[in-house]
């Protein structure tokens, strides 16, 4: 029974160039920045151990132009491992490494091709009975469906197409190379090799069409298990088609559920049981986590009284469950709410009634000029401070004229608590 291997991956993205990773000291930035690389060695890895006939690479070798000579010499490194030992690499651009500048200077070594922008094209490998199809991004902004120019079926081949797309849309991702699911079910191939999304999804079983997803998560809006696509043929028809890790560091948005907790120790300990059960689940990789901690409970007023302290306690509890090598909270979200009964106050007469009520309905528009001008002047003193806390922080969006509604919605708690236990 004849058999071969294929593995289809996309979105590399080596030499990532994260930001924002300097504003904690605690970040482990040397390891986060290196993780693309590492997963493009642990795919190498992974193609040589399972016999791997051919890679395919759906775009988006590099993110963005070309940075450095070195991120293009380890590519040329890492593809070397897998020629000399037979494997085929075929590939094409994206629209992040579109006719990049390490395209066009470095050669790629024998056995491994990057696929022509002009037009389609095919790699055939007759030996194998398998032809791969695809076009590589000329510019970054690819409008055109390119599927109708894509050639037919080779007969008596596995047919496989690379494509670079959002299909019909994407959330997260720019509407790239557009086509339907529709169409490329009807071009006749056995399998669509696709690229651009970076969330993992068989779109479709007959014929495949995936989306491997990215090999390695870059941020909190990334999280999961991030690898590649390993397909098994058999008798020139797909058997398996498996989803195979690579990442080094994995990340994750965690909920901490403390509804009922009654103190800080209380709340700490449920952290602690979350944190290590995510940690359990990263099996041995750096755990990168965003933490949410929520739910009505009669901590929430000691808690929402030092937002730092509750980052700093939290973190604490990572060290505990396995140490700055296995786990570094990346952001810790304050999202309970006092355990309160708010029709009780609520129908109280006098002033406390009448606080309560005025605080359920406050609707903000925009900050008091007192407090814009407050942030703007905190944010112009301390140079820095803006790129260090990010677009999204509630003193930036404060300083611009916005109260953003979680803000708000605090706010509303830690009055509420005060109004109770007083």
């Amino acid at each position: 029974m004849a058999l071969q291997r294929i593995l289809h991956c996309a979105d590399l993205h080596l030499d990532s160039p994260l930001r924002g990773l300097e504003a904690d000291p605690d970040a482990p930035a040397g390891r986060i920045r290196g993780a693309t690389r590492d997963a493009l060695a642990n795919l190498v890895e992974l193609a040589i151990a399972e016999s791997v006939a051919v890679v395919l690479v759906a775009g988006d070798l590099y993110d963005g132009d070309w940075m450095d000579w070195r991120t293009g010499q380890f590519l040329q490194e890492q593809l070397g491992h897998l020629t000399r030992r037979g494997i085929k690499v075929v590939a094409i651009s994206g629209n992040h490494d579109a006719e990049s500048v390490i395209t066009r200077r470095l050669r790629w070594p024998d056995g491994a091709r990057m696929l022509s922008a002009d037009r389609p094209e095919t790699a055939s490998f007759p030996e194998l009975a398998l032809s791969v199809h695809g076009q590589s991004f000329r510019a970054r902004d690819v409008l055109d469906n390119l599927v109708p120019g894509y050639p037919p079926p080779v007969p008596g081949h596995l047919n496989v197409g690379l494509l670079h797309t959002a299909l019909t849309g994407r959330a997260g991702h720019a509407a790239y190379a557009p086509c339907t699911v529709e169409q490329l079910a009807a071009h006749g191939y056995d399998y669509w090799a696709l690229g651009h999304v970076h969330e993992r999804c068989e779109v479709s079983r007959d014929p495949w069409i995936v989306f491997p997803g990215n090999t390695q998560g870059r941020h909190s809006r990334e999280p999961g298990a991030k690898g590649a696509t390993l397909i098994t043929v058999r008798d020139g028809r797909i058997a398996a088609v498996e989803h195979r890790a690579l990442d080094v560091v994995r990340w994750a948005r965690i909920t901490a559920d403390l509804t009922g907790a009654a103190d800080e120790d209380v709340a700490m300990a449920r952290v602690r049981g979350a944190l290590a059960a995510a940690l359990e689940a990263a099996d041995g990789r750096l755990l990168a986590v965003r933490l949410t901690l929520e739910g009505a409970c009669p901590a929430h007023a000691a808690l929402a009284r030092d937002l730092g302290a509750v980052r700093e306690m939290a973190r604490g509890e990572a060290l505990a469950c396995g140490g700055a090598e296995a786990i570094w909270l990346e952001k810790v979200i304050l999202a309970t709410r006092p355990a309160l009964d708010l029709a009780a106050l609520r129908s109280r007469d006098g002033a406390v009634g009448l606080l309560v009520r005025e605080i359920e309905s406050a609707a903000v528009s925009g900050p008091a000029e007192q407090l814009r001008a407050y942030c703007a002047g905190l944010l112009e003193r301390a140079g820095g401070l803006r790129a260090a806390l990010g677009d999204d922080h509630p003193a930036v969006l404060a300083a611009a004229g916005t109260v953003p509604p979680d803000l708000l919605e605090r706010a509303r708690s830690l009055l509420l608590a005060r109004l109770a236990a007083d």
